[in-house]
C-alpha cells in the first residue's frame, strides 16, 4: 500500500520491539563439574616438579648398586613424563582455563594420558631399588615412592576417573615390576616376606577410597556454593524489585499530583465562575464535562494497568473482524484528530484474528491517542495489511518523533519524554498498557522513528490461546 510523503521518512530509523529476551540458568550438574576440574588442575599445578624434585634422590639412593645405564635410562623416562606435564598445564592455560564445563571434561579425557605417563614413571621406580639396594635405602624408596601416590590425592580425587586412572597405571606398574623382581631372583634370598607384597594393594584401596570421601566432600561444597550463589542472585533481584517498587511508587505520588492537580483546579475554577455568574452556564459546562473526562481518563488508564498487574483482568478470545474493529475505532478518534486539524485516514486490508477484542482495541486505541496527542500539524493513518507472519496494525502519525535513547523507556509505566510538548498530561500508562497486553495476547508491538518526521507502530496480531494470554496475566503478578 502506498504511503504519502508525510510519513516517507520514516523508511530509515531505528527500530526496537517489544518481544522480551528469552531468560535461563545454567543446571547445577554441568556448573559443578567444571569448577571441580578447575579445582583440580590448580592442584595440580606444580605438583609434578616437586615430584621430579624426587627423582634424583631415588637415583641417589641407588646409585652403586644399579648399573648407571638402568639408572639413567629410569631418569631420562621420569623427566620426559614431567616434560610432558609441563606442556599440558600450558595447553589447558592457553586454551581450556577460562571455557565451560564441557572444555573442560573434554580436556582432562583427551589429556588425561599425561597422567598416566607420571604414573608409569614412578612405577618402574620399583627396578631399580627393589631388592637391589640396602634395607635402609629400600625403605627410603618405598616412603618416596608411596608418597608420590599419596601427595596428588586431594587434587585427583576432584575428578574420580582421572584419579582411578593415576592410581590404576601407578600400582599395577609397581605388580609387575615387583613379580618381575621376584622371578629375576628365582625367588631365592628375598629380604621380605611375600605378605609384605599385599602393602601396595592396601595402599591402591586407601587412596582409592580416600578418594571417594574427598570427591564428595568438595561435589557437595561446590552444589552449596552454586546453590548460595543462586539464592544471593535471587535477593538481589528481589531487592532490585523492591527499590523499584519503591521508585515507581515515588514516581507515581509525584505524577499524580501533578497530573491531577490541572483538571482538578480547572474545576474548582469552573465552579467558583459558574457560582458568581450562573448565567455563564452554557460557556462554562462544557468546560466543566472536558476536565472531568480529563481526570476520569487519568484514573481509567491507572485503574487499568493495576487491573493488568494484579492478574484480575478476565480475557475472553474470540474470532474479530480486524476491518471491522478499525472503523469503529475511526468513528471514535476521528473527530479528535479534526478538532486539532489533523487528516485522520484509514486503509483496511480485511482479515480476522483469534483474540479478546476489547483488549486489543484498547491496545490499538492507546496508539491512536497517543499518536494524536503528539501530532501538531500533518496526520495519522490507521493501517492494516497481510504479511507473511499473518496480520498487521500500523498506527503512523507526521509527530514529534521519539530519540532511539528513548525508543524501549516509552513502554514503561509513568515513563515520560522529557521537553516534548503533551507529555504534562497523563501519567505517562498509555504505552505501558499497550506493552502488557501485547505480551499477554501475543501480539508484539515495535516502534519506529524519527525525530521530527513522526512515528509508527506496529502490532502483529497472531492468534491468541485463551488459557496461555490468561496465564500469562496471571503469571504477571509475580
Amino acid at each position: 500500500m502506498a504511503v504519502n510523503s508525510s510519513f516517507a521518512g520514516l523508511g530509515n530509523s531505528s527500530f526496537a520491539s517489544l518481544t522480551p529476551a528469552p531468560a535461563s540458568a545454567d543446571e547445577a550438574e554441568p556448573w559443578v563439574r567444571g569448577e571441580l576440574i578447575r579445582s583440580l588442575m590448580r592442584a595440580s599445578r606444580g605438583s609434578y616438579l616437586l615430584a621430579a624434585a624426587l627423582m634424583p634422590a631415588m637415583v641417589g639412593l641407588s646409585w652403586g648398586h644399579v648399573p648407571t645405564w638402568q639408572l639413567f635410562a629410569w631418569l631420562v623416562v621420569g623427566i620426559i613424563a614431567t616434560g610432558f606435564r609441563i606442556w599440558g598445564e600450558f595447553v589447558y592455560g592457553r586454551d581450556f582455563a577460562d571455557r565451560d564445563s564441557t572444555a573442560q571434561e573434554y580436556f582432562v579425557e583427551r589429556y588425561r594420558m599425561l597422567w598416566s605417563g607420571s604414573a608409569f614413571a614412578w612405577g618402574l621406580s620399583i627396578l631399580i631399588f627393589f631388592e637391589r639396594t640396602p634395607l635402609v635405602n629400600q625403605f627410603m624408596s618405598w616412603l618416596i615412592v608411596a608418597g608420590v601416590a599419596t601427595f596428588p590425592l586431594n587434587g585427583l580425587a576432584l575428578h574420580p576417573p582421572l584419579l582411578k586412572r593415576y592410581v590404576n597405571t601407578l600400582f599395577a606398574t609397581m605388580v609387575v615390576a615387583i613379580v618381575f623382581r621376584v622371578i629375576d631372583l628365582a625367588f631365592e634370598r628375598p629380604h621380605f616376606h611375600y605378605g609384605f607384597l599385599m602393602l601396595p594393594v592396601l595402599h591402591w584401596f586407601l587412596l582409592l577410597r580416600s578418594g571417594r570421601r574427598i570427591h564428595e566432600t568438595a561435589r557437595n561444597s561446590f552444589e552449596l556454593l552454586f546453590h548460595n550463589h543462586i539464592l544471593i542472585n535471587s535477593l538481589t533481584q528481589q531487592r532490585q524489585a523492591a527499590v523499584s517498587a519503591v521508585a515507581m511508587k515515588n514516581r507515581f505520588l509525584a505524577s499524580a499530583a501533578h497530573d491531577m492537580r490541572q483538571p482538578v483546579l480547572a474545576l474548582s475554577l469552573y465552579a467558583d465562575w459558574l457560582r458568581n455568574e450562573p448565567e455563564l452556564v452554557a460557556e462554562i459546562a462544557p468546560k466543566i464535562v472536558r476536565a472531568t473526562h480529563a481526570v476520569n481518563a487519568l484514573f481509567d488508564s491507572l485503574f487499568d494497568l493495576a487491573r493488568i498487574d494484579s492478574g484480575q483482568v478476565r480475557l475472553h478470545i474470540e474470532r474479530v473482524d480486524v476491518g471491522q474493529l478499525l472503523h469503529d475505532l475511526e468513528l471514535q478518534y476521528r473527530p479528535v484528530a479534526e478538532a486539532k486539524g489533523l487528516e485522520f485516514r484509514v486503509r483496511v486490508a480485511p482479515g480476522t484474528v483469534q483474540t479478546d477484542p476489547i483488549r486489543v482495541r484498547r491496545m490499538i486505541g492507546n496508539l491512536i491517542a497517543n499518536a494524536i496527542k503528539y501530532t501538531a500539524e500533518g496526520g495519522v493513518l490507521l493501517v492494516s495489511r497481510q504479511t507473511n507472519e499473518g496480520l498487521r496494525v500500523e498506527v503512523w502519525d507526521t509527530g514529534i518523533g521519539i530519540a532511539r535513547e528513548h525508543l524501549r523507556d516509552v513502554f514503561l509505566e509513568f515513563y515520560k519524554v522529557a521537553d516534548h510538548a503533551g507529555t504534562s498530561d497523563g501519567f505517562g500508562l498509555g504505552l505501558a498498557i499497550v506493552a502488557r497486553l501485547s505480551h499477554a495476547l501475543n501480539h508484539p508491538v515495535s516502534v519506529r522513528s524519527r525525530i521530527g518526521r513522526g512515528s509508527v507502530f506496529r502490532v502483529e496480531l497472531n492468534d491468541a490461546d485463551e488459557a496461555e494470554a490468561q496465564s500469562r496475566i496471571s503469571g504477571a503478578v509475580g
